[in-house]
């Protein structure tokens, strides 16, 4: 953390001593200006006292301009309704909106708003200071924010203070004054008069400067006195200066139903959510009598085949009863848990149409459609591939749900030359509607296997066979892979290892081991290691809670780049307390986060 000299509270002075150039007049061209404006004057001088006017003007050698001021201008304390900021030729022009309050240090920090006219070269780092009272007051905390789960920097995101501690002052209290931190995740909070603080760091969407759920938001339990202390040289400097605050989004989406559609074929509906569901939606048919003749409610489900992604957000249903096929508009009752206003999740009950429209279509077309129809096949695919991993798993896939397959048509064969061997396997279902599923052999490497399944050797739940299927598989050679073993200086049995690539995504994950953990049939490339402790045991990193005050489970990056070889194994010792967190994450990987996009 760099340290944070006593600043002068007179920018704008230090700004006219740097000098001035004259860039209005003369011929255009030349090389391309790269100097930001000089401020000439200010009025009222920076770091003025006792001042209770409503405005402020800067004036510039050259005409000047602004640059989103909503996002690059920051008042502290903030204000509800934000001053007036404006660029009038050579001036800049700020005007208070809201009564100043008393004995009360106001600082307007520009960010890179103020450009040149021509260039639109920023003038950085300056800000003003006043104060309604009789001193400014000049002390600061510094710090920097960084995302929990991957440590890099974060940009743009609102760092403040309270001096009330209290853990309710976050969400029912505006921050007491406010900061925003630079691509490197930096801030800095000034003009703090003496006293107790908490800090906190918070994505304001809200814009009212309080937290509001789904907000993404860091905290600390530490408090902190912001005070001078003097280093051996006898410079004078603010603390503290190393603030640590780990950002994260809580889980807490908003959940809600999105849409339902209906409009590739009749025999499927899909219904879409805003977030993932632990169950599935309970349906009820609102047709009455019309599907069936002794009730007016019926429960739709037995009517349908669920197809739903690993996070429930997603859902297929496919249709079971031809009367239902044959309906254009199905309507339903759908109970489902929503979020209410407090992100609490309550049973809610929608009506819900989804509605099959039949395309515009000549005669020949709809009688081609026909013939394809009459004459459908379950189609299959499978993950085959010329160069198949080893550890991966045979899959193939239905484009329907199947209700009857004969196993003994399917085949699982080694390729010797032109001549193809039986092997034995087992077969297993992954999902629950007959779509998805695995044959698993003991398969070798830099061997070639085909899977074939016969036609007509099973039935979806239309009553339609299969055609013929065959795929071939080629093992890569074992030598093409290397192994890796990480053993922990720090041996803890809640550590969980990540294998990365040079995205910062993870390829692998594994349970650290007391001697050692090995990841093997690796690729021959560059990786990188990352480590967190899985404080709750689920097996997945979980990120923190406001309202229980749960931290984001800690994160630790192995700090150099590991270049593996092939048929080679390589062994790597992580002592991931030996540095400071902000010095682990290599530089490669590193990126700052929540810039805009020019």
């Amino acid at each position: 953390m760099v340290r944070r000299l006593v600043y002068s509270g007179m920018m704008g002075l230090l700004l006219i001593a740097a000098g001035c150039a004259n860039r209005g007049s003369g011929p255009q061209g030349g090389p391309k200006d790269t100097i930001p404006p000089t401020l000439l004057k200010e009025t009222p001088l920076n770091g003025t006292c006792n001042f209770y006017e409503k405005t402020i003007v800067l004036q510039f050698d050259e005409y000047v301009q602004l640059d989103n001021v909503g996002e690059n201008v920051l008042i502290s304390p903030p204000q509800q309704t934000p001053p007036i900021v404006k660029a009038i030729g050579k001036r800049v022009i700020v005007t208070f909106e809201e009564q100043l309050e008393d004995s009360t240090t106001y600082t307007v920090d520009f960010g890179r708003a103020i450009c040149d006219n021509n260039e639109k070269v920023p003038l950085g780092n300056y800000s003003f200071s006043f104060a309604t009272g009789d001193h400014i007051d000049t002390l600061a905390l510094f710090g920097k924010v960084i995302n929990a789960e991957n440590l890099n920097p974060v940009q743009g995101v609102m760092v403040g203070v309270h001096s009330d501690l209290n853990d309710s002052a976050f969400s029912t209290e505006a921050f007491k004054r406010i900061a925003k931190t630079d691509s490197t995740g930096q801030f800095g909070i000034l003009n703090l008069r003496g006293g107790t603080y908490r800090v906190y760091a918070l994505r304001d969407m809200s814009k009212d400067y309080r937290y509001q759920p789904s907000e993404a938001l860091a905290f600390t339990d530490e408090t902190f006195s912001p005070t001078l202390a003097c280093d051996s040289s006898g410079e004078w400097y603010h603390v503290p200066d190393t603030i640590l605050l780990k950002l994260f989004s809580e889980n807490k989406q908003r959940h809600y139903f999105v849409r339902g559609l209906r409009d590739k074929e009749q025999h499927y509906f899909t219904l879409l959510f805003s977030a993932p569901q632990d169950s599935l939606p309970r349906i009820v048919a609102l047709q009455p009598d019309s599907l069936h003749q002794d009730s007016a409610w019926v429960d739709f489900t037995q009517y349908m085949l669920c197809q739903a992604n690993p996070t429930k957000d997603t859902l297929i249903y496919w249709l079971t009863d031809s009367m239902a096929i044959r309906m254009d508009t199905l309507n339903f009752l759908m109970t489902y848990k929503m979020s209410d206003s407090l992100y609490n999740l309550v049973s809610t009950t929608d009506t819900v149409s989804v509605i099959y429209r039949h395309p515009r279509m000549t005669a020949k077309a709809i009688e081609a459609l026909e013939r394809k129809n009459a004459n459908r096949k379950v189609e299959i695919k499978s993950n085959a591939s010329n160069k198949f991993d080893i550890y991966r798993t045979i899959e193939w896939y239905a484009s329907t749900p199947l209700i009857d397959i004969e196993k003994d048509s399917i085949h699982l064969m080694e390729k010797k030359d032109t001549l193809l061997i039986p092997m034995a396997f087992k077969f297993a279902r992954l999902d629950s509607i007959g779509m998805r599923f695995a044959i698993k052999a003991a398969i070798e490497p830099e061997h070639s296997y085909v899977l074939s399944i016969d036609s007509g050797a099973m039935h979806d739940i239309y009553g339609i066979t299969n055609n013929p299927f065959k795929a071939e598989y080629h093992l890569r050679p074992k030598e093409e892979y290397a192994s890796l073993t990480i053993h922990l200086t720090h041996y803890s049995p809640l550590a969980r290892i990540q294998v990365l690539d040079d995205k910062d995504r993870v390829i692998r994950e594994e349970a650290a081991q007391p001697d050692g953990t090995t990841f093997t049939y690796l690729e021959a490339k560059s990786f990188y290691v990352r480590l967190y402790i899985d404080l709750d045991g689920n097996g997945q990193w979980t990120t923190g809670d406001w309202a229980t005050k749960r931290q984001p489970e800690p994160v630790y990056y192995f700090p150099k780049k590991l270049s593996l070889r092939a048929n080679w194994d390589f062994e790597e010792t992580f002592d991931h307390l030996a540095l400071p967190l902000l010095e682990q994450k290599p530089q490669a990987i590193r990126k700052a986060e929540g810039g805009k996009k020019k």
